[in-house]
């Protein structure tokens, strides 16, 4: 590459600036689009386990460093991926901001899971800022949760513990109750060692060891503004139905309890705020 005012020009006509994020390198436009990765580093993003609020922080920082300008238009990474841990402790998934106070989480999270809630929360919390119809994914949860226990309660390596959010088959692009954000997430039981996830930071609630259930979530669009909302919701569906599982399955040793493990997380369009 030949280096022209602090840029490299590969083409003529067409302009890159190197940009060195978690020992990779990028290369990206002078519009600040990203155009290729050059250097994968040993271990990629999809490979690390990170906390909730290390994910949360990922998100802002890369934002931040492909789209420093705050009128750069198109600000959005497309297919942002992480594994994510998860595990039985709330205190694990509570990311709390100035948006969301940890009372917001619980009050959003217990909606969504078609739990009962009390009028002068929802009345307090409730705004579109915070999600609006798009992120309200509580018409027949607890029927889909059952469905997913039932599934891998007789069949444990099932394909089919799934849970789907839009309320139809034919969801139009102009309904925001049709354009849900979250779109599905798919449970599956996973057998960990101890020496899995050597690169994780365990701690005495770690389901390293024994049966864990993890997931996969797929998210249409996800402003990394709203994610301390979504991750909350989404780690606690995994402990409701990781709850109900080893009822079902008679589990009453805690050794044997599955645990909650690891979310595979997928934004297809991930933006800083609603409005991007």
């Amino acid at each position: 590459f030949k280096k022209s005012n602090n840029l490299f020009r590969i083409h003529p006509l067409l302009f890159l600036k190197v940009v060195v994020h978690n020992q990779c390198i990028y290369l990206v436009h002078y519009t600040n689009r990203l155009t290729q990765l050059l250097l994968p580093k040993k271990m990629n993003n999809n490979e690390r386990i990170i906390s909730c609020r290390q994910a949360w922080e990922e998100m802002n920082k890369e934002l931040a460093l492909l789209f420093p300008s705050s009128t750069q238009k198109s600000k959005l990474i497309r297919n942002f991926t992480r594994q994510i841990k998860i595990g039985n402790d709330e205190t694990q998934y509570t990311v709390e901001t100035d948006l969301f106070p940890k009372e917001a989480l619980q009050v959003y999270t217990a909606w969504n899971l078609e739990d009962t809630i009390q009028e002068k929360h929802k009345k307090k919390y409730f705004s579109a800022h915070r999600g609006g119809n798009q992120g309200d994914y509580r018409k027949d949860m607890k029927k889909k949760i059952r469905n997913v226990v039932e599934c891998l309660s007789q069949y444990p390596n099932s394909k089919r513990a799934v849970i789907t959010i839009p309320p139809t088959h034919l969801p139009s692009h102009s309904s925001d109750d049709d354009a849900k954000c979250m779109r599905e997430i798919h449970f599956y039981i996973n057998h960990r060692n101890d020496n899995d996830d050597d690169d994780h930071e365990k701690d005495d609630d770690d389901a390293a060891a024994g049966e864990t259930l993890d997931a996969t979530v797929l998210m249409r669009a996800q402003a990394a503004e709203i994610f301390p909302k979504n991750i909350h919701f989404i780690a606690s569906l995994m402990n409701r139905v990781a709850q109900e599982l080893n009822v079902s399955l008679g589990n009453d040793n805690e050794k044997k309890k599955i645990k909650v493990g690891v979310l595979f997380y997928v934004a297809t369009t991930l933006v800083s705020v609603r409005d991007d």
